[in-house]
């Protein structure tokens, strides 16, 4: 393939594309998840929408996509362009350090020297161009041995992310905005994370990682060496007529741990985690309100609505609604509504209690009802 103006030759990008996104029921399903789905009125899934912002970076072939076999077909619908090489299939759902560092290990088998960095395929990012000016430091950095994220400059004292705490510029040539990490900061309450944006030296973590393949993964051998052992031995056949049979004998036996707890917060105590401050919008919309908050541009007494041909009618009403039925939704006199219709649910809630739709995805857990989640 010839190199695209502007691509970076050692970088190759990995997608996970895992996860329901619980706190999106009943838009987002087990076999419709949130990845899948356009929330944002573009006309393209939030798959597609990471694919076509990272490609300038790399070209269609040195981007890698990890998902669940149960998506395979979906994934190749959204990305005709993916190769069957660089599509990773997961046997059974597991946490984002054995999808990353199975890519990472396959990638570093086939190139020794590949940096690679990681993007969530369900995160909103309306600049491209200056998302892609921040991997491009990132990736800088990364060539010097240091694992780097891109931490995103707050917008507010949100309490829905985690943060990081930033140290020491770096002076790495092309990355003017590189600084050692300090730590990680779970997600704090309203007061601390008040005081944390007001200091300006806190960012969002927005779990995006770039690193050269070997450091990342020994990282992982140091925190975690059953999985990063059994990472390689699937690595090892990934390439060979054995790749299935490995991977249902190891795959299920892997531990589920974040990323963030095996290689970010290990790396960082050390002193071998390095950030970028990213300055472009980014959500990870990871409930209704935000949501709302994205689809109205952040003007709370907007309703924003979202589905084709979706029927509202609205009087004095704010909030959210998302219809995926010909039903017609009249809302009269509420405000800061969510209603979620689909043909075999209906959710109404408000932004206010947004977080705890998960509770409900539970209950139905609970209740056996699987046809619904």
């Amino acid at each position: 393939m010839r190199e695209l103006e502007g691509a970076l030759p050692d970088f190759h990008a990995i997608i996970p594309a895992g996860g329901v996104g619980s706190r999106l029921w009943p838009l987002s399903r087990a076999e419709a998840p949130k990845f899948l789905h356009d929330l944002t009125g573009t006309g393209r899934t939030l798959l597609r929408e990471t694919w076509e912002r990272i490609l300038p970076l790399t070209g269609s072939d040195r981007i890698m996509v990890v998902t669940g076999r149960a998506h395979r077909a979906a994934v190749e619908k959204q990305l005709p362009e993916l190769t069957h090489a660089n599509m990773v299939l997961e046997s059974e759902p597991k946490e984002s350090s054995a999808a990353i560092g199975l890519a990472a290990a396959i990638l570093h088998r086939r190139d020794p020297e590949v940096i690679i960095g990681s993007f969530a395929a369900d995160h909103v990012i309306t600049d491209a161009e200056r998302f892609r000016r921040a991997v491009s430091e990132a990736v800088a950095v990364a060539r010097t041995g240091l694992i780097t994220t891109i931490g995103i400059t707050p917008t507010e004292p949100s309490i829905g992310f985690g943060y990081i705490h930033c140290g020491a510029p770096l002076e790495v040539e092309g990355a003017p905005h590189a600084e050692l990490v300090d730590r990680f900061v779970e997600k704090p309450d309203l007061d601390t994370a008040t005081q944390y944006v007001r200091s300006g030296d806190y960012l969002w973590n927005a779990g995006m990682f770039i690193s050269r393949a070997d450091r990342l993964l020994e990282e992982l051998a140091r925190t975690q060496p059953e999985l990063h052992e059994g990472l390689v031995e699937i690595a090892a056949a990934w390439d060979t007529e054995a790749r299935e049979d490995v991977v249902d004998a190891i795959w299920p036996m892997l531990s589920k741990i974040a990323i963030d707890y095996s290689v970010a917060e290990p790396a960082a105590e050390a002193g071998r985690l390095a950030v970028v401050r990213g300055d472009f919008p980014w959500d990870d919309v990871g409930d209704f309100s935000s949501l709302a908050k994205l689809l109205s541009g952040g003007r709370p007494g907007d309703l924003a609505i979202l589905g084709e041909g979706a029927r509202v009618l609205s009087d004095s009403s704010s909030g959210v609604v998302v219809s995926q039925s010909p039903r017609l939704i009249s809302l009269i006199g509420v405000t800061d509504i969510v209603v979620v219709d689909t043909p075999d649910a209906l959710l109404v809630t408000t932004r206010e209690h947004a977080q705890r739709v998960k509770a409900v995805v539970d209950a139905i857990k609970s209740a056996g009802r699987n046809d619904l989640l």
